[in-house]
């Protein structure tokens, strides 16, 4: 329905000493979640390079990465882990309820109020857009269920505030499975 070419979106976030990490939201549990701790479905954290790993050995698909071309702040950095905390944990749609979601996006409202941020279920460019919108990069009178992953794609615009943009994409390789496991 969207047109897109993608299927998918995460944020990678690279925090001073932190390992770098795939913020997302997804029907598997193959990896545990870094924040909790745990294998759950839904909003998760996970190690970036075993996040890409999994999704091109075993669900066969193919990565591309898109790098934020603006300073981030210690205060954009604060944003997204107060929203890894809040977002962490909340269930993924049902196909029904995401393709709900997502009209209802497009849907004009009157008003956009702060608990459109605090999100019962959430499908993953939800999760990134509630991001960037807490970052303070997102231009404002999007809902979050207005995004799909295609928004996020190269060949659609994206309107980021302050400047801000997204490189061009960058393939992902993925090197085949080697003895011994990723």
């Amino acid at each position: 329905m969207t047109n897109s070419p993608v299927n998918h979106v995460g944020m990678a976030i690279v925090i001073d000493d932190l390992p770098p990490l795939m913020w997302h939201a997804e029907l598997g549990k193959s990896l545990p979640d870094v924040w909790t701790g745990t294998h759950h479905r839904g909003v998760q954290l996970h190690d970036l390079r075993d996040s890409v790993t999994v999704w091109a050995r075993k669900y066969g698909q193919r990565g591309w990465l898109r790098q934020l071309d603006h300073p981030v702040t210690r205060d954009m950095e604060d944003a997204v882990l107060r929203t890894v905390a809040r977002l962490d944990g909340t269930p993924f749609p049902s196909t029904a309820r995401l393709a709900s979601r997502w009209v209802r996006g497009r849907i004009p409202a009157l008003k956009r109020g702060r608990r459109e941020l605090e999100l019962e279920f959430a499908y993953c460019a939800e999760v990134v857009a509630v991001t960037y919108e807490e970052m303070g990069l997102l231009m404002p009178g999007k809902r979050p269920n207005w995004y799909d992953p295609g928004r996020f794609w190269s060949g659609d615009e994206l309107a980021l505030m302050h400047g801000a943009k997204l490189g061009a994409e960058i393939a992902v390789d993925v090197p085949a499975e080697t003895v011994g496991g990723l």
